[in-house]
């Protein structure tokens, strides 16, 4: 049989070559100084550049790329033509010019990406395009940064001067041009997995960033957005998302160059925070689009919840962002959590959600921002209410004195704390507010009753639930505070979650095996096993606060009435728990049969959770390693055992 020939590598005349044919094909398109095509010429342009992306494409897949280029100043003399032909393009008003010229650019960088050098050079050089574009687009003249790079000054000199030229017509339009191909490059990193390529990619946007001078850029966007601003609006979904995936990558990368510090960027883009929220939602959110608003909440508070996910927020940052939470979204922390429907746990557009009113459709719509708000707010609280190092004092003694005016970073510590637990206890107060007439057990009952709903907003998005309870396990209430009752309400919302999953290990199991939540959901789990082994009596005698009612989630698995003590209510009842405020010590008999039932679910799930677990690494099939998660489990089994 005869062996299969590897693909021949790429070489430096296969390079120019590619880099000819992109040049021939399209100078006679750019040459000119004011460019104008009729519908003809147009058509022509769009049918060479699709040519040109299916052959660099095709010598993508043909090519080798285990031996690097020379990185010669030949082989940027080349792509730098190319580039300038390409970018010329993206400054017509045609969205079809610019798609097709945008792909190309788009494979062109995985051409590139067999060398390191040219690698460089070609995200160096669609950084200057941006920063350029920034500049002819806003009211302030700056230079591209060209130090720190990697490249000789006088290569990127030369660059920005034929770069310059070529953009000089560069619009809105052109700016989100270029952003887009910017994300569907890092697309393309993020599938790739190399982490040299994505060091460089973040090297480049971070020295790019942090250049230029955003305040030139209110003029522009420091208006409420509106069906006229279609050009802005576009720019700035396209900037959002491209910032939402640039703050995810950095995750996955250790460290960026010693130029570059991933903390002083990541800080840059959190100071610009409350500008895209200005600049996307205008003065306290009073938007016309509603729409475009919900999108940009969406988008805005994905990258909010990113960002505090990658570096520790300074106390400054957590307290001015409750107060964009309470200017932009105060209604979605207000609403009521009693309000999530049964068609809620509907993927929006399936045919089961066809009878419902479009009212109820933006409510579903509305369930998701609610979800991403509440988080973000009760993140930002506990962070202030916490005073572990991690989400520490990292405001210089200068700041604090000067922006806050407290004389000791311990001062602000103390105010931190205060405003957390303020803060919290105001929207409390909201969802549960105190009546002093009622008796203890019907407003326990409210109590248990909310808990439930907040447990039931987060039950249809699964990553989301898991980062929130483990949120609320970093809480570190004072031991002088823990009353019985407090333990109680704790253990309660814990319980809710195994109630949601119906003690089903295969539930679990899912979430554990998930690309999305496995890593939560076993840090969760892990935390979880640990409180309920080191409390083992507690947990032992604990039990669900009362007799649930509810409808059965069609997300999860159903069981069987005979195996279940919940009672199935009609379709139109809303969920509803019936406390039994059981005491230290159980007479009843039945309360007693009914805390061993609970017990013995419990057990029983997490012990089937032990052995599939078990199974599944032995076969190799388990996506990491689990062998932490497996001896907790073991003494969990081991002190069931010995009961």
């Amino acid at each position: 049989m005869a062996r299969e020939r590897s693909p021949p590598s790429l070489t430096d005349s296969e390079f120019s070559r590619l880099c000819r044919l992109i040049n021939d094909s399209l100078h006679p398109f750019t040459e000119a100084e004011n460019i104008s095509f009729g519908e003809e010429e147009e058509k022509n342009l769009l049918l060479i550049l699709s040519q040109v992306s299916n052959e660099i494409q095709r010598l993508t897949c043909t090519t080798s790329t285990s031996s690097s280029l020379n990185p010669n100043s030949q082989n940027h003399q080349f792509l730098s033509k190319a580039l300038s032909n390409l970018i010329t393009l993206l400054t017509l008003q045609s969205p079809y010019i610019q798609h097709l010229a945008g792909n190309v650019l788009v494979a062109l960088s995985e051409f590139v990406a067999s060398s390191w050098k040219s690698w460089a050079f070609f995200i160096r050089s669609l950084c200057i395009c941006f920063e350029l574009s920034i500049s002819n687009v806003s009211s302030s003249s700056f230079e591209p940064s060209i130090a720190g790079i990697g490249d000789s000054d006088s290569d990127l000199s030369s660059l920005v001067v034929l770069f310059k030229s070529k953009l000089k017509n560069a619009s809105l339009f052109t700016l989100a041009g270029i952003i887009r191909i910017l994300r569907n490059i890092l697309k393309f990193l993020k599938e790739e997995c190399d982490d040299e390529l994505v060091q460089v990619f973040l090297n480049s946007i971070s020295v790019c960033i942090l250049n230029v001078p955003w305040d030139s850029m209110d003029e522009i966007f420091g208006r409420n957005c509106s069906e006229e601003d279609k050009l802005s609006t576009e720019l700035l979904g396209n900037f959002i998302q491209f910032l939402c995936s640039l703050v995810e990558q950095f995750s996955f990368v250790e460290e960026l160059d010693v130029s570059v510090d991933k903390h002083v960027i990541l800080s840059k883009i959190i100071d610009l925070v409350p500008k895209l929220l200005y600049w996307c939602l205008g003065k306290k959110g009073v938007c016309v689009n509603t729409c475009i608003s919900r999108y940009f909440r969406h988008k805005l508070l994905v990258l909010m919840i990113r960002l505090s996910f990658q570096i520790p927020l300074d106390y400054v940052v957590l307290i001015s962002w409750l107060e964009l939470l309470h200017d932009y979204f105060q209604e979605l922390l207000c609403q009521s959590l009693a309000e999530v429907n049964n068609w809620d746990d509907s993927l929006e557009d399936s045919p089961f959600t066809l009878n419902i009113s479009d009212g109820d459709r933006y409510s579903m719509r509305t369930h998701h921002l609610q979800r991403l708000a509440i988080f973000l707010f009760l993140r930002c609280s506990f962070c202030l209410i916490n005073l572990r190092k991690d989400t520490g004092m990292h405001c210089p003694s200068s700041t604090v004195k000067k922006g806050l005016g407290f004389d000791s970073i311990s001062d602000l510590s103390c105010y931190g704390r205060q405003k957390g637990l303020l803060e919290l206890y105001t929207w409390l107060s909201e969802h549960l507010p105190f009546d002093m007439l009622l008796d203890h057990e019907t407003y326990m009952e409210k109590c248990i009753n909310f808990a439930f709903s907040f447990i039931k907003l987060y039950v249809h998005e699964d990553d989301i639930l898991f980062k929130l309870l483990l949120q609320l396990l970093s809480v570190q209430a004072c031991q002088e505070q823990q009353v019985h009752e407090e333990r109680w309400a704790s253990q309660d919302m814990r319980e809710d979650v195994l109630f949601h999953l119906h003690y089903d290990h295969q539930v679990l199991l899912d979430y554990l095996i998930s690309k999305d939540t496995g890593t939560a959901c076993a840090e969760y789990l892990l935390r979880c096993l640990r409180m309920v082994c080191d409390s083992w009596k507690t947990f032992r005698e604990f039990s669900v606060h009362g007799e649930v009612k509810i409808q059965p989630s069609s997300k999860r698995r159903r069981v069987s009435s005979e195996s279940s003590n919940f009672e199935m209510l009609p379709s139109s009842e809303s969920a509803k728990i019936i406390p039994l405020y059981h005491k230290k010590k159980f007479k009843d008999d039945h309360e007693y049969r009914y805390v061993e039932q609970a017990y013995e679910q419990a057990k029983d799930c997490l012990l089937s959770l032990k052995k599939s677990v078990e199974n599944l690494h032995t076969k190799d099939l388990f996506p990491y390693n689990p062998e932490v998660l497996l001896k907790r489990l073991t003494r969990f089994q081991d002190l069931c055992f010995k009961d």
